[in-house]
């Protein structure tokens, strides 16, 4: 008999009183019945439970992919195909492109997805989505869009706020901020529970205050368009769909993996996230990821495995049939309160402030932060992944170049950094510190050249050690050195080359430089001092 950890059912019941009414509100923005979005967070997460191991991840609706989807339904347009067997269509093709990324094992593309990225992807997040919350504490409405829309028309609605919403909703945040720090109190359940119990008490509709309204599982039957013209469209405007949920749900969980020490596989959690998506459109859903807001509740509501997300989904099942009355009467700017009050961890500058300590990509995080916050969420992603592959192709077609000296009887160190080092006599040893390839084989070695230019060594011994393979600019590049180096009467030996570049080497009729090779800097000096 399986056991259910009591933590996990408290966590799942938790976010399940945070899901239903996010699931209405995603409905409407993507223009569909709030019973596709519910079911598709029912289904869809039990079947990432069961593929997935997240134990953070709420998989539902997110507000991004819904908002992509309604402009992606929009740009179809067609009066032969209907919202719903657009949006049906839609759903299947994301489960279907994210389950070839998992099968053709392209989740390996995450890992351009540094840490710094990820920890200022979550902290632009966050920003984003407390900003996008603050209309309902303050018990206006204003039109959907960027966060800089969303502040403007709050502040320029400030004359309307509703004080009434703002406190209630300012109460509830204090409680749970207070209770998070009592582990063995579910704080989410007990707002909840408090904010229904207070507009049953009384009509707080009379002053003002807005309910979450009606949740009800009503959906269309399955339906999907059959001509070989729209499903071309269909999978082409899926892409970005795919990309939107891709960005969010990877940065969310490995941000949160990383945080617990968890490890993920994401050629696996990409086949899950595909199923799930494929689970959401057979039973007419919408598209799913793991979203920032879900899964952070869940952590905050301290889950420990998976099973917190299989109570969170057949307790949004159990509520929307059974509990549709009182989950309406739940006060927004308390929904709001619990939607904020899950985020606020994810705005320590604590990651940021250590990369600045270690000197060490600060600025990425930054701009992965900024990104999202100027530009939304995928694009935002894309800019902050575009800025660290440039940053790393820039060190790498930018390394140092050291001169090695030796101490002890085998070891060969920077002579720069470590002034006790000795050069050895008619021998001058230098190594690249990057891997040399086509940005940089060149310049590396002409930096070598450089510095041999008045030197007297008649061999020169050159330390591979950081390059596992060479591409064909490099092999051309060190045959040019080494005709270079014996113009000017000076022997060149590679030490530390590795058998993949010996092969390159041979195979490219570079025999002798092969040949000649070491697999230490000590053989290379021997080598180079018996027959200097």
């Amino acid at each position: 008999m399986v056991r259910v950890p009591v933590r996990d059912l408290l966590a799942g019941l938790s976010v399940a009183g945070l899901m239903v009414p996010e699931a209405v509100a995603y409905a409407a923005i993507a223009g569909l019945a709030p019973g596709r979005a519910l079911i598709a967070g029912i289904v869809g997460g039990l079947a990432y439970a069961a593929f997935g191991r997240s134990r953070f991840a709420i998989v539902s609706p997110t507000s991004s992919s819904a908002m992509i989807l309604a402009a992606a339904i929009g740009s179809l347009g067609t009066a032969s195909v209907t919202r719903d067997e657009m949006a049906t269509a839609l759903t299947l093709a994301v489960g279907v492109i994210f389950v070839g990324l998992s099968l053709f094992r392209l989740g390996s593309l995450a890992g351009f997805v540094s840490r710094p990225v990820l920890r200022g992807f979550a902290f632009g997040l966050a920003i984003t989505i407390i900003i996008k919350q603050l209309p309902k504490l303050a018990g206006i409405s204003v039109p959907s869009g960027s966060i800089g829309m969303v502040a403007f028309d709050l502040w320029r609605q400030m004359a309307d706020w509703h004080w009434l919403s703002i406190m209630l909703g300012l109460i509830a945040l204090a409680a749970l901020l207070i209770m998070r720090r009592m582990q063995s109190l579910p704080g989410t359940v007990i707002v909840i529970a408090a904010g229904i119990g207070l507009s049953m008490l009384t009509d707080l509709s009379r002053f003002g205050i807005t309910l979450a309204g009606p949740a009800l599982i009503e959906w269309p039957g399955f339906t999907l368009p059959l001509g070989f013209d729209i499903w071309g469209r269909i999978m082409q405007l899926a892409a970005p769909i795919t990309l939107i949920i891709f960005a969010e749900s990877w940065g969310t969980m490995r941000n949160l993996a990383l945080r617990h020490g968890d490890t993920l596989a994401p050629n696996r959690e990409l086949g899950a996230i595909g199923v799930a998506n494929c689970a959401s459109a057979l039973v007419q859903g919408m598209p799913i990821g793991a979203g920032f807001s879900g899964c952070s509740a869940n952590e905050a509501a301290g889950a420990t495995s998976r099973w917190a997300a299989v109570t969170a989904s057949l307790c949004v099942f159990a509520l929307a049939l059974f509990a549709g009355g009182l989950i309406a009467r739940i006060p927004e700017p308390v929904l709001a309160a619990i939607v904020i009050a899950a985020l606020t961890h994810a705005l320590s500058p604590a990651p940021f402030i250590r990369l600045f300590q270690i000197d060490r990509d600060p600025w990425i995080g930054l701009a992965a932060a900024g990104g999202v916050l100027a530009l939304g969420v995928l694009y935002g992603m894309l800019v902050a992944v575009a800025l660290s592959i440039a940053e790393l192709l820039y060190r790498l077609s930018h390394p140092s170049v050291s001169e090695l000296g030796q101490i002890g009887e085998h070891d060969f160190i920077d002579l720069v950094r470590h002034p006790e080092a000795v050069r050895l006599s008619g021998v001058a040893i230098f190594r690249p510190n990057a891997p040399l390839f086509f940005a940089n084989a060149e310049a590396s070695l002409r930096a070598i050249g450089d510095a041999l230019r008045t030197r007297p060594e008649p061999v020169l011994v050159l330390s591979l050690e950081e390059s596992s393979d060479l591409d064909s600019t490099a092999v051309e590049a060190l045959a040019e050195f080494a005709q270079a180096q014996k113009a000017q009467a000076r022997r060149l030996i590679l030490a530390r080359a590795h058998d993949r570049a010996r092969d390159v080497l041979e195979t490219a009729g570079e025999t002798d430089l092969a040949l000649g090779s070491t697999f230490s800097v000590a053989d290379a000096a021997r080598l180079a001092t018996k027959k200097s």
